[in-house]
């Protein structure tokens, strides 16, 4: 799914959030122009994991993180937006 999405963005920024076996997991990926602005999939992820009282990591273009906390999923994705805008404004 995430393959599919970024491939539909051609430019962007792409998170997954879903919770598989009761655990919460995180999806990025990040298509390569924005990686070459400084934004990758790794360093989001590491950002928003705490959210769901996880940790993850992974390359530029793709990384993935799980949690413990359920509730804290769609926080997570709250926080995605606001760190790629405060990255592209370096």
């Amino acid at each position: 799914a995430g393959d599919h999405l970024r491939d539909q963005l051609k430019s962007g920024v792409v998170v997954l959030g879903a919770i598989i076996d009761g655990e919460p997991k995180l999806l990025a990926m990040v298509t390569p122009d924005i990686t070459e602005r400084g934004i990758s999939a790794g360093d989001i992820v590491r950002e928003i994991a705490p959210a769901i009282n996880g940790n993850g990591g992974g390359r530029p273009n793709m990384a993935t993180a799980g949690g413990k906390d359920r509730e804290g999923l769609d926080k997570a994705l709250g926080l995605v937006a606001e760190f790629v805008a405060d990255k592209l404004r370096g």
